[in-house]
């Protein structure tokens, strides 16, 4: 099972670094980023970095439940320990063969981590790993074991030791050493433990068996009672301090029938099927859920067209702000926070930058939204997927006790797109149409990361997967909490796997077990990702709705659109007329003010009606048509300018029926001439207080025009949209992979190469150091006899390396030589040369 097949065993991580081979190192290396970050120079600099405790912690919260048990077990186990010692830890006596089949699998990705080194004789978990798993009275093991009995005993007073071994019917010693290793050798011998613990009282075994699973410490008086005193006695319980005594380790072993973990988990727990539909439901109930989407971020940014809320002073969306976004979508408002912030990771909105800075649609709202609505959502969701801003946060705490809101601050969680990419992997492993069991894919996910689903914030990437969840059905990639054809497609997953016939269900509410292990969905990279992104496209696009060309008008001045409207439609018939519900079918309501709204646009009577006889598959009703001429008629009849204002009117009756009415005194109006009246109020509030009295007036330029109101579309300069907040150094590609071994290799091989006695510095790793002339004269005798060289070089960076040449010409000051470690020619200046040494002979 050895995977390091090598004459003689390493003696440390760095020579069994050194014995692997350029796949197994960049194996290394893809799974632990950090470590070429920067580049070490060689293998001993990558294994004593390997060995922080920054990077093994790291490298522990990336392991599965039972990959880290074997860890946990080899904490516990002797250093070193064998491969069977190991596997009795973790299958007990009974030998659980689950067990016995996936410890290989788990050793060997312990050893491709470098978290454990050496054969199978002699297998060593890194220092760091060990301090940070091994049982101590701050940091109780994982595995509820307690320390060993020389541990335990280690302050003990030699007589006490042997009244010990007395008690426990061994022989005395001569030294406290002895004594322990023989009480140690009864402890971990089943059959003479076994004979020990049946003389022991029953009450005796009680305390062991509340003791035995952990925590291993318990509290005892100055005066025990007999049951304690009897194990006191005989070693089964050791004092560690006053008043608190331990269950020793090999004890507790023997009671567990071996096991280091209660319940060793080889195999990770299914991911159950709640229902399963007809692919076809799922695909058409995601793509209405895609429409949705389209159309409520579509709202969102219509309603924030001429200027969105103001930024808060420390960033983000006030709570009115929110709670009034939502009330306008009509969603819930951690939903709300969901579409704001996916507009805002879509780069469709942002801060305006102006001083009074206020949110408002990007430059790219525009683009985006004369896409084709397949387009649309997949620009929507490649935004998603990668997010690391999370809309489930907002309204929480941060660090310092801060609500924490919308668009602002501390919403950042590096963990979220993995966690979202494997929810949506586990989805995809299902069979066609199959929505998980939620908490299945929860156990599933803790399983796999066991040590970050016990991180703070109550199990976050618990809570990241639930949020995943339910924001994938927001968006479409799910249907009925399946993973849609389009879904799968974005994914790049492959086809779904076929259902099982003892899987399939009698009803759609029927829950079933899946028994397979899930689809293994790749990581995409950024070129990868826009092919999928335009496969899920394609696919979605025969399942959206066609945009439609009319609506039917109705007698009670409404229209109800039967579906999605072709653009200029939508955006005409928004102007002439007010939303008032909607759904599968939209219901659009004409008031006079939505009339006069189009008329002051500069629309007509003549555009108005042409355009609802163009546009209704019915026809239209008489009252819209009186509506819209007797609005029309009353538009502009009255003129409002700049005095402070003006109203003028080539009906004087008119302007003496407003001075009349008692609604115009906040007005200060008074008669100028026959046909104008003078305000003391602004044009704009008394176009509406006149507006409120029920008149139709219009607006006019200086010179006397009427003056066309279209809403004006305010945006931002052009913004890029925010960069996701990486988890940690990226994965190393291909190019830089193979560049970083080269350079560790070549450095190990200058930092390992045989030097000529009396020529190499003592200390490993220290570049040699020569005279100037010293240094010359050694580099012009190797040009003649074509030796190799072992040579210090400091770059113009100021970093240093040892480098293996092979001088080729001297001059200029300058030495060109092939440099074995780079497997290239190269000129070194001759200055940056900090000193030089000759090889020994065999060193080949």
């Amino acid at each position: 099972m050895s995977t390091e097949d090598r004459p003689s065993a390493p003696r440390s991580l760095a020579e069994a670094l050194r014995g692997r081979d350029d796949v197994s190192l960049g194996a290394l290396l893809r799974s632990r980023p950090d470590l070429i970050t920067p580049v070490p120079t060689d293998l001993t600099q990558l294994a004593t970095r390997a060995g922080t405790r920054a990077s093994v912690v790291r490298a522990l919260e990336r392991l599965d439940r039972f990959t880290l048990q074997t860890a946990e077990a080899l904490a516990v186990a002797a250093d070193p320990a064998t491969y069977d010692e190991l596997l009795g830890l973790m299958a007990g006596d009974d030998a659980d063969p689950a067990v016995a089949r996936a410890l290989p699998h788990a050793l060997g990705v312990l050893r491709e981590q470098a978290l454990v080194w050496g054969g199978d004789d002699r297998l060593r978990l890194v220092r760091t790993a060990r301090e940070l798993l091994a049982p101590s009275p701050q940091h109780p093991s994982p595995t509820g074991l307690g320390p060993t009995v020389q541990e335990a005993t280690a302050g003990m007073s030699p007589g006490r030791i042997q009244e010990i071994v007395t008690a426990a019917g061994l022989p005395s010693t001569h030294d406290s050493v002895s004594a322990v290793t023989s009480l140690t050798e009864l402890f971990t011998d089943r059959r003479r433990m076994a004979a020990l613990l049946a003389k022991a009282p029953a009450d005796s075994l009680e305390v062991l068996e509340r003791l035995v699973w952990g925590p291993p410490y318990g509290q005892v008086t100055a005066d025990p009672a007999p049951r304690l005193r009897w194990l006191l006695d005989r070693g089964l319980l050791l004092p560690t301090a006053p008043g608190t005594v331990v269950l020793p380790r090999e004890v507790a072993l023997h009671l567990r029938r071996g096991l280091a973990h209660r319940t060793p988990e080889p195999v990770p727990p299914a991911v159950e099927a709640a229902a399963v539909h007809r692919p076809q439901v799922v695909d058409s109930t995601a793509a209405g859920q895609a429409y949705t989407a389209l159309a409520t971020v579509e709202e969102l940014l219509k309603d924030w067209d001429e200027g969105g809320p103001a930024v808060l002073r420390a960033g983000g969306l006030s709570v009115r702000d929110l709670k009034r976004t939502a009330v306008a979508l009509d969603v819930p408002e951690p939903v709300a926070a969901f579409w704001v912030e996916l507009a805002y990771a879509a780069g469709l909105i942002a801060p305006d930058g102006e001083a009074d800075e206020r949110y408002a649609a990007t430059p790219a709202y525009d683009e985006w939204r004369e896409r084709p609505a397949a387009e649309r959502w997949s620009r929507l969701v490649t935004a998603w997927l990668p997010a690391t801003r999370t809309a489930g946060l907002v309204g929480g705490r941060d660090a310092k006790d801060r609500t924490l809101s919308a668009l602002g601050p501390g919403l950042d969680r590096s963990a979220a797109p993995e966690v979202r990419h494997r929810v949506l992997a586990l989805l995809a492993g299902l069979p066609e149409g199959a929505a998980p069991v939620a908490e299945s894919v929860l156990a599933r996910l803790r399983w796999e990361r066991p040590l970050r689903g016990a991180q703070q914030e109550g199990d976050l990437r618990s809570r990241l997967a639930q949020w995943a969840l339910s924001e994938a059905e927001l968006l479409g990639v799910t249907g009925r909490g399946a993973l849609s054809a389009h879904g799968r497609a974005l994914l790049g997953a492959p086809a779904a796997p076929a259902k099982s016939p003892e899987a399939e269900p009698s009803g759609p509410g029927d829950k079933l077990p899946v028994h397979h292990r899930p689809t293994q969905v790749p990581t995409l990279s950024p070129a990868e990702q826009a092919v999928a992104s335009a496969a899920a496209a394609r696919l979605l696009t025969p399942l959206l709705p066609e945009p439609l060309d009319h609506v039917l008008l109705q007698a009670d001045l409404t229209a109800v659109a039967p579906g999605p409207l072709r653009r200029p439609l939508a955006d005409m018939l928004g102007v002439l007329a007010d939303v008032e519900s909607k759904g599968g079918a939209t219901v659009y309501r004409f008031t006079p003010g939505s009339v006069r709204r189009a008329l002051d646009a500069g629309r007509s009577a003549s555009d108005l009606h042409a355009f609802l006889a163009e546009h209704s598959r019915t026809p239209v009703p008489q009252p819209l048509t009186y509506l819209i001429d007797d609005v029309a008629r009353r538009h502009g009849h009255l003129r409002v300018g700049a005095a402070s204002a003006y109203v003028r009117c080539d009906d004087d009756a008119v302007l003496g029926e407003i001075l009349a009415d008692k609604r115009a005194g906040a007005l200060g109006l008074r008669r100028l001439a026959p046909t104008v009246l003078a305000a003391q109020t602004d044009p704009a509030g008394l176009l509406e207080g006149l507006r409120a009295m029920g008149f139709a007036p219009a607006a006019e330029s200086a010179e006397g025009d009427v003056l066309i109101t279209r809403a004006h579309a305010h945006r931002t300069p052009p913004r890029t949209a925010p960069e996701p907040v990486p988890e940690g150094p990226p994965v190393p590609d291909e190019t830089l992979l193979a560049a970083a071994l080269r350079a560790i290799r070549a450095g190990d091989l200058a930092s390992t190469t045989p030097r000529k006695p009396g020529t190499a510095p003592e200390v490993n790793g220290e570049l040699p150091r020569t005279g100037s002339a010293e240094t010359l004269a050694t580099m012009q005798a190797a040009v003649l006899t074509g030796e190799a060289l072992w040579i210090g070089y400091v770059n113009a960076e100021g970093a240093a390396s040892q480098r293996v040449i092979a001088p080729i010409r001297v001059e200029g000051g300058f030495v060109t030589a092939y440099d074995h470690t780079a497997d290239e020619v190269r000129t070194y200046p001759l200055h940056r040369i900090t000193g030089v040494a000759e090889l020994a002979d065999d060193a080949g």
